[in-house]
């Protein structure tokens, strides 16, 4: 993906108090990892292993230690880190760039700013803001849903029931992230966060109604703007040709940007109270993640009965 310092910039440059001082001709340069350096070994002449791609931040430390060089020292070492990859340069706590910087920025067309935040805080602001920006992301049809605290991903063809179904929870005093199409991103390597659109936030489609607020019609506490993606139910339609799984004991998954998500195929036909079922499997979503598994334990028992009837039918003999 192309990543700009404009659309970072653009994104993010009011909430971080980023102020443009020279190098606008090079607005448009790409930001090529999610990383931002402090450059004190390098300032310092020690540059091995030293990557220019990464957005630059001055604080008082590096501000300080330009200042004590000579002009022409102080020239030369801002001419090695200042390379054709570096997409920006920030300096932090409001400090006025050294002149021979403004002037490098400007003539290599290297945007820099300059904010009142902190160097640390601004760091820690950045690589959150970037590492969310980079994240592997995906769009997948369905709605996802809060149900107990548990994040539910509701699939299944067109026409099959899952905005009637997401529905029937929110009236039920469960949350709605997302209808029809659900934003994914992949958080810390390890779980998958859900959300939707900005324009279709809050709403559904209801066939024979038409879109509606969800927010409007139940209440702010009904809707949340993103949550962890705990499992994935695909709904389809009820085939008396095809066997569905009645203890338990066959777990189903699904891999979604390499995470792996327990899966559950629910049939629906008229009668089955699909709303119900969905509770169901979100309870019993939280009760395996305590440890607790309703069918593993029904199979340990229906054994240890086989297993005495066996042994005592043996003494009989």
């Amino acid at each position: 993906m192309f990543y700009s310092v404009e659309t970072f910039f653009r994104c993010h440059g009011e909430r971080l108090g980023l102020e443009l001082v020279a190098g606008s001709r090079g607005i448009k340069r790409e930001i090529k990892l999610p990383e931002v350096h402090r450059p004190g070994l390098s300032l310092a002449g020690y540059l091995k292993s030293y990557a220019g791609k990464r957005i630059l931040t001055f604080g008082r430390v590096e501000i300080q230690y330009l200042r004590d060089l000579d002009p022409k020292l102080r020239v030369e070492r801002l001419k090695a880190i200042l390379t054709k990859l570096t997409p920006a340069v920030i300096v932090a706590r409001h400090f006025r760039p050294p002149k021979e910087l403004q002037i490098l920025c400007e003539e290599n067309n290297i945007p820099l700013f300059r904010t009142h935040m902190s160097t640390m805080n601004l760091i820690g602001k950045m690589t959150l803001l970037l590492n969310d920006e980079f994240a592997e992301s995906t769009s997948q049809h369905g709605t996802l849903v809060e149900v107990f605290g548990v994040g539910v991903l509701i699939q299944g063809n067109s026409s099959v029931g899952k905005s009637e179904a997401a529905l029937g929870l929110i009236e039920r005093g469960h949350r709605l992230i997302s209808d029809d199409i659900v934003r994914i991103k992949k958080r810390e390597e390890n779980y998958l966060e859900g959300f939707g659109a900005e324009l279709t936030r809050h709403h559904m489609e209801i066939r024979g109604i038409g879109i509606i607020n969800v927010a409007n019609l139940y209440g702010a506490v009904c809707v949340r703007d993103n949550k962890s993606i705990d499992l994935v139910v695909e709904l389809e339609v009820w085939d008396d040709l095809n066997f569905y799984d009645r203890v338990g004991l066959d777990e189903k998954y699904t891999n979604i940007l390499g995470i792996k998500l327990p899966l559950h195929i629910l049939p629906v036909k008229p009668g089955r109270d699909v709303v119900l079922l969905l509770e169901t499997i979100a309870l019993n979503h939280r009760l395996k993640a305590m440890g607790y598994n309703s069918a593993k334990e029904f199979n340990s028992k229906l054994l240890e009965l086989i297993s005495s009837k066996s042994q005592r039918r043996s003494s009989f003999k």
